[in-house]
């Protein structure tokens, strides 16, 4: 059975930080891009950061360079995100999800769209 689990949401003040962790099971982890996107109350997706296992390259967008950081275990089949310098914009259910064909440029561009695994979402609250 594929499994994304998210952990690691809460509530923080604004400034503060957090670690998103995604939790892999089920499938080949290290052949799949591994996205963040994102949706807050009455807002569309938004893709966050994206991390090809395979390359270890990473990918982000603009609302969030230079504050957040991807990464992967592979002997974990675990994806993070460290996310510093929250704002209260960043507040949203974050969501990870995974996909052995389509890409994280494709990934960001389009929010996860189509990306064939999800997971359940974990709660991100920053108050300021």
């Amino acid at each position: 059975e594929v499994q994304l689990v998210e952990s690691g949401g809460g509530l923080v003040q604004a400034g503060g930080s957090l670690r998103l962790s995604c939790a892999a099971s089920g499938f080949a982890f290290d052949d799949h891009a591994i996205l963040w996107f994102r949706q807050g109350s009455g807002k569309e997706r938004e893709g966050v950061s994206c991390i090809s296992v395979t390359s270890g390259r990473t990918y982000y967008a603009e609302s969030v360079k230079r504050r957040f950081t991807i990464s992967s275990d592979n002997a974990k089949n675990a994806t993070y995100l460290q996310m510093n310098s929250l704002k209260s914009e960043d507040t949203a259910v974050y969501y990870c999800a995974a996909d052995r064909i389509l890409d994280c440029q494709y990934g960001l561009a389009y929010a996860g769209h189509g990306f064939n695994f999800r997971g359940q979402g974990t709660q991100v609250t920053v108050s300021s």
